[in-house]
């Protein structure tokens, strides 16, 4: 067993959300849960009593009682809670613990400096507003509404106006260009399309006017362009303007709508062709959500929730549903480096923030750096870090609690926009391992399985899934027989949800993850997750960031090996035969790479995760499709170029 980083105080444990929850299970069941994982063993085995349970312990309100809790369909047939009728917004909007309307709920900021503050009476109206403009355009129950927005509190409006009517919103962010923007909205057709007319990034200014045109033209259906103001200046006169497109405040109505109704439309990155429309069901995101927030990350009302995202990400989804737990969000606009990659640390001093959630790459980009955050903000209110995105490296996890705060319980959580939520997360009432992702999550039936689909601990394997989540979507968008869906996900083991990463059940409960199953490497037939060739570069104080891919040749597999270097540092013989050396040494020979090669940056997605497998089509001579989805294309140029200069 492996040395805790952190270790919740007995105070802590005792007051914790999942602490009362598993009391309170205990009362309900008559049975004896004495720890997590007891706890968690029931609510795998008996899915439809747990979800059960914790709808009426969190309070959802339900228009009418549900006739069933759970189908007897396989996945991804399952239906949920039949019969009951609920409104998303409306938990939103009227949550169980919020005693005071004048409470915030919107804490909004932009790297320019602007912020606003909504309270819950604040979002109440500006959602009416918006839900009756929606009515007077024509808007109705199962109409797409696309947002092409920044993070602001519009989005956050629109997306629940069109929740109380039963409207399915989809979004993505203004730094899309208009063949990824397209390659989303003109698949759901949306009936209106609201949109940034520009926003900063890194201290300048992009217009984004001529996508919205170009959108505008080539969606079929749409009727109707409204621009969302970045900041205070004026929109373009192009379109109608949101505050001149709102109503005056009218009597809000919540449709009651089955468990199951569409809430959004999100998206897979599409780095391998058309991205998959997944359709979410409001009532699979708001229970889902509800437990990951009460209980895993025992959220509370009052308190601040930061996540650094953009509206082109599931975790923006993930952060607005925060609000039903009667605490405030914090959207933050622009880029986290601007002005400085302090930013963030000094926004969770400035606004209390309890919460403070990001990606593993900004986390090691502040390890690089050699910020210590504890020294430069007060950081007295901040109770959790979360990261996702990618794995966070142990080098990660031990910065966090060297330079951010001893006392802090570090979440590292993983999921993904194919379930809006998370298959593995944080516990507060669990310790915090070095490199592991501290367990499944309530409900969440997981297993690694090996290629012969047996279960394994203690060696990497598929992520499988066993038993269906609330969460898992609906359907994909124009994929009437699922077949899709069901070859996504379905193909391998039929009736498991295979999600394609590559796990490690480790003998402490918790799990390792190595990066996309198929971007695994095979070197000599020998199965190797990228994540075993990253974690020994972190002793070597040289390498930056660093992505491996396998490259045929003749009939086996040798490892390539990409890094980006410290300022003023080259790779020379010396430095390649080093890093050669160290991951042989901490790893295997077999993980050492035959070539190194220096870059400047290396391909993420927008959401910040590397790009393995578009690296590994450019250099083995495959096509690399669309990448406009990409958040620097420049860098598979520079990538293919600094191949070609060495052969």
């Amino acid at each position: 067993m492996s040395k805790p980083l952190w270790r919740p105080s007995p105070e802590r444990v005792a007051t914790a959300a999942m602490t009362e929850f598993r009391l309170a299970a205990q009362e309900h069941t008559g049975r004896h849960f004495p720890d997590y994982g007891a706890l968690h063993d029931w609510s795998t085995k008996d899915p439809a009593a747990f979800w059960q349970f914790y709808a009426h312990y969190a309070g959802i309100a339900f228009a009418s009682a549900p006739e069933r809790v759970m189908s007897n369909d396989p996945m991804p047939y399952t239906r949920w809670f039949e019969g009951a009728g609920l409104n998303y917004a409306e938990a939103l909007l009227y949550p169980h613990e919020l005693k005071d309307d004048s409470a915030t709920a919107i804490i909004a900021v932009n790297e320019t400096g602007r912020e606003r503050l909504l309270s819950y009476a604040d979002l109440r109206l500006e959602v009416t507003r918006c839900a009756a403009a929606l009515k007077r355009s024509g808007v109705t129950r199962g109409d797409r509404v696309a947002a092409y927005t920044c993070n602001v509190p519009e989005a956050v409006t629109l997306l629940l106006a069109c929740a109380s009517l039963g409207a399915i919103f989809s979004s993505c962010s203004p730094d899309f260009g208009f063949e990824a923007a397209f390659a989303r909205f003109g698949q759901i057709a949306p009936k209106l399309l609201f949109a940034a007319d520009s926003y900063s990034y890194g201290g300048k200014r992009f217009a984004t006017l001529p996508t919205v045109q170009r959108l505008a033209a080539e969606i079929k259906g749409l009727q109707q362009v409204v621009l969302i103001p970045y900041d205070e200046s004026p929109v373009s006169d192009a379109y109608q303007a949101w505050d001149d497109w709102l109503e005056p405040d009218k009597p809000l109505h919540f449709e009651q709508l089955p468990f199951d109704h569409p809430l959004y439309i999100l998206y897979s990155s599409g780095t391998t062709g058309l991205p998959k429309a997944m359709v979410h069901r409001a009532g699979g995101a708001l229970l889902s959500h509800h437990k990951e927030h009460r209980l895993h990350s025992d959220i509370k009302p009052g308190d601040v929730v930061l996540y650094f995202t953009t509206c082109g990400w599931m975790m923006w989804n993930w952060l607005v549903s925060v609000l039903a737990q009667g605490a405030a969000i914090v959207l933050y606009e622009g880029s986290p480096a601007h002005p400085y990659l302090t930013t963030l640390w000094r926004l969770t001093e400035r606004f209390g923030i309890t919460f403070f959630g990001t990606s593993a790459r900004y986390i090691h980009s502040c390890k690089a750096a050699e910020i210590i955050p504890g020294e430069l903000a007060r950081l007295d209110s901040l109770k959790i870090i979360a990261s996702t995105g990618s794995p966070l490296s142990p080098a990660g996890f031990a910065w966090v609690y060297e330079a951010v705060k001893r006392d802090i319980h570090l979440a590292s959580i993983s999921g993904g926009t194919d379930i809006v939520s998370c298959f593995m997360l944080g516990n507060p009432t669990l310790p915090v391992y070095e490199g592991q992702i501290q367990g499944p999550g309530l409900g969440v039936d997981l297993v690694a399985y090996d290629d012969d689909g047996k279960p394994v601990m203690g060696e990497p394997g598929e992520l499988i899934c066993r038993q269906p989540l609330p969460s898992m979507p609906l359907m994909f968008w124009n994929d009437p027989d699922y077949s899709r869906y069901k070859e996504a996900y379905f193909d391998i083991f039929p009736g498991l949800w295979r999600h394609g990463d590559l796990i490690e059940i480790t003998p402490e409960g918790g799990v390792i993850v190595y990066g996309r199953s198929d971007a695994t490497l095979n070197p000599g037939g020998v199965r190797i997750g990228t994540a075993e060739i990253y974690k020994p570069l972190e002793e070597l104080p040289e390498v930056v960031e660093a992505l491996a891919v396998g490259k045929k040749e003749a009939e086996d597999e040798v490892i390539w090996l990409f890094v980006v270097l410290r300022e003023g540092v080259n790779l020379d013989e010396t430095l390649s035969q080093a890093i050669k050396n160290q991951i042989r040494r901490k790893a295997s020979p077999r993980h050492a790479p035959k070539r190194v090669f220096q870059v400047s940056q290396l391909p993420h997605t927008r959401s910040g995760k590397q790009m393995e497998i578009a690296v590994s089509r450019l250099i083995n001579g495959r096509a690399v499709p669309n990448h406009q989805v990409m958040a620097n294309p420049e860098a598979l140029d520079e990538i293919a170029s600094v191949i070609q200069s060495e052969r």
